[in-house]
Parts: C-alpha cells; structure tokens; sequence
C-alpha cells in the first residue's frame, strides 16, 4: 500500500491537496485522530480491504499534543509501514486573511477559544513533528488554488502530471440528436462533405478506414483539423492550470455517424500525443 499523511496549518490548503490527491486515484480519508492510525493502517491492508494509494490526513483536529502524533509515527515505524510525509505550510498573515476572507474559526479557536494568532502558533509548534519529517514541503503563501492542485499533482501523479489529473473526453455526436449537455467545447464539422451521400460509405461509420480516407482527402478538411489541433495544443493547458477536473471535447456532425467519428478520433490520437490521456466515446454512432 502506498500511504502519504497530509498534513499543515490549518489554512494551507489541506482541502484542495486532499480533493487533488483524490482526482489522481488516492483513497483520502480526512480529519482521523492520531491515536487510530496505525489501526487503520492494518484494516487498510487486511484482505479484501487492501487499498493501493491511501493519503489520510492528520492535524491538530486529531492530535492536541505533539506527543499524540510523535506515538502514532513510532507505531507506524514499530511496524515496519512505509509512509510519506506531505506537509502545508503559509505564512501567517496569509493564513490570517484567509481565515478573515472565509469568516471561518480556526479549530483552536473553536476548540479553546484562542485567538486566531496564539491559535497559529500553538498548531505550530504542535505539528512541528510532522513538518521536521515531511517528505514533501508545500508553501502556498502565493499559490492560487488551481497552482496548488497543479503542484500536488505533479508530486504525486506518475507519468504525465497535472494533466493526468483532468479527466479528458473528446465525445462525437450527431446535431440532430442535440447537443451533449456535459460538452465544455463544441466543434462543428457540418461544413465538411458528407459521406453518408456516398452509396459505398452510407452505411459505414467514421470507424471504418474507407470514411477516414474520404473525409481526410479534402483540404479543407486538413486546414480545419490542423487549426483545431492548434487551439487545442494552446487551451488543453490552460484549462489544467485553472485547476478543471474534467473537459469534454464535443466533434458534432449531422448525424454522429461519419465527420464527426472521424474528427474525434483524430482529436484524440493528437491529445494523446500531447501527453493526456483522454477517453474517445461516440454517442450516436449506433442510431
């Protein structure tokens, strides 16, 4: 089991690590008191429980002491589990005004009724465990919410990245069935020639290689490919550093069957390459 333990002052941003972490296939539990770790840990890899990626979260919220977290490490230690450390740090005047912003308590202050200065520097000295063996030190003093999800993905996502992250549909459908309502952009490939009038491609789809062919053999349709790739290569980007979890790439033609196929699956092959990992999925093709 991998297990990361995500932890910080209360403000840095633990909720966005952990809803991040969880978009790239970790099993996040949050919010666990120390003293329960090291149980969780052995349910967690007991049989049919057995999770692969597991990042828990542990702060002051389950630990009042330094020590409370100082035992459940040398439990875990004691047992020979492998862990990391990830922990979020701000500076305190950002993690002031971003209590004054959100009108939210921080949890000493809810707790023992600290104001919000003593409150930060008790967590601090509290937490100063985990922070002295954190694998990973994150300040998101200057991050806005979509760079610090870019940052704990490229930390924790093998292969390709924050991009990884966003959850990529290139879709083709058919005008005359309605536009899919999950579509966050559209193309509109109606201007192409239509195969479907055709006597030999009628009844083939944009899968067979005889469509391709014939829709891929006009320039036009070469140049609007090329220009959409070109958007692509320059917006897909952009989108992932916003922080977008999911994009869906609508390709529409009139009936969902020929251009549209096509374009998808071009579209595709092309984000693929581009280092994404998208799903390619054609709505009416069987109408």
């Amino acid at each position: 089991m991998e297990l990361l333990l995500v932890s910080g002052l209360s403000g840095a941003g633990k909720s966005v690590a952990m809803n991040a972490l969880e978009d790239i296939g970790y099993f996040c539990i949050d919010n666990i008191p120390a003293g329960l770790l090291p149980r969780f840990v052995e349910y967690s890899e007991a049989g049919e429980n057995m999770l692969k990626k597991v990042a828990i979260a542990v702060d002051i919220r389950g630990a009042r002491s330094s020590s409370e977290i100082m035992d459940a490490l040398a439990q875990l230690d004691e047992k020979q589990v492998a862990y990391r450390i990830l922990f979020l740090d701000a500076a305190d005047e950002v993690l002031q005004r971003r209590y004054k912003e959100t009108r939210r308590r921080h949890p000493m202050s809810i707790a023992e009724g600290l104001p919000i200065t003593e409150a930060i520097e008790r967590e601090r000295r509290i937490l100063k465990p985990l922070q002295e063996r954190a694998d990973y030190q994150i300040d998101t003093s200057l991050l806005s919410t979509a760079q610090h999800k870019e940052r704990i993905c490229n930390l924790f996502l093998q292969g390709s990245g924050a991009k990884g992250a966003m959850a990529l549909t290139v879709m083709s459908f058919g005008f005359k069935f309605g536009l899919p309502k999950e579509a966050d952009i559209v193309f509109d490939v109606r201007c192409l020639p239509n195969p479907f009038y055709v006597p030999e491609l009628k009844e083939k789809t944009g899968l067979d290689p005889e469509v391709v062919d014939y829709v891929m053999s006009f320039a036009d349709a070469q140049q609007l490919l090329g220009r959409i790739e070109a958007l692509l290569e320059c917006s897909l980007p952009l989108y992932v550093k916003e922080g977008k979890s999911a994009l869906t790439i609508a390709v529409g033609c009139t009936g969902g069957k020929h251009r549209s196929i096509t374009f998808a699956r071009k579209i595709g092959e092309y984000c693929a390459g581009l280092g994404y990992t998208p799903s390619i999925q054609h709505r009416d093709a069987q109408r």
